[in-house]
């Protein structure tokens, strides 16, 4: 059985993903990486806190690091700020992971991610994964969903209109098109395991399709 490292734990995605490795028999550690202690307690969990900007490595061991860490605009408070929390510390850490002996590396990204893209946003999506597929991980997977839906702890006014339109404008989504559905946090979480254990090698970017193995 293995050992998963989770970075971004305590997001939409992530603390859907927390609970749902607790439960695949494959990884007999959850390890999070964490600012703070959440209030959970798992026979296979464990809790490490660490500094973002100072890396402990011997805390960052395992077999499969995941990526769900991100955060907007106005929470960061500046486009710098939210440079470094969406591809700085997911890259430093993977970095080390990989130095470590970490075999595969499975990321939530966005669709249009580019690292020549002019949106702020979809770049810093795009430099993360150029930059992690520097580091030559065994196994590389980046998933690139659309609108996330599921009920956030905290408000988000873009996400909840665009979960209205989402649900207007999915009739129309065929096609090309279709990569821009709205999903669910649910079966993102879901496609992460999924691609962790189905023994690939390489780099892969997942879409909306092949998230919900259609």
């Amino acid at each position: 059985m293995k050992t998963a490292l989770i970075i971004g734990a305590t997001g939409l995605i992530g603390s859907t993903l927390v609970k749902q490795l607790l439960d695949n028999p494959a990884y007999s550690k959850v390890v999070l990486l964490l600012r703070k202690q959440l209030n959970i307690n798992h026979p296979k969990l464990i809790q490490e806190i660490i500094d973002f900007d100072k890396l402990d490595a011997s805390k960052i061991m395992g077999d499969d690091l995941f990526c769900a860490m991100g955060t907007t605009l106005s929470k960061a408070g500046s486009k710098e700020a939210q440079y470094k929390i969406d591809c700085t510390y997911p890259y430093e850490i993977g970095k080390i992971a990989k130095d470590n002996g970490v075999k595969q590396y499975i990321l939530v990204s966005s669709v249009g991610a580019n690292f020549d893209s002019s949106n702020f946003y979809l770049k810093t999506k795009g430099d993360l994964e150029k930059q992690i597929q520097s580091l030559d991980f065994h196994n590389f997977v980046s998933l690139r969903p659309s609108m996330l839906l599921g009920d956030r702890e905290e408000f988000r006014l873009g996400e909840k209109i665009g979960t209205v339109l989402s649900a207007v404008l999915s009739p129309l989504l065929f096609g090309s098109l279709r990569k821009y559905h709205g999903i669910n946090a649910f079966d993102v979480a879901k496609a992460m395991q999924r691609f962790a254990n189905k023994g690939l090698s390489g780099v892969k970017f997942v879409e909306y399709d092949e998230i919900m193995n259609k």
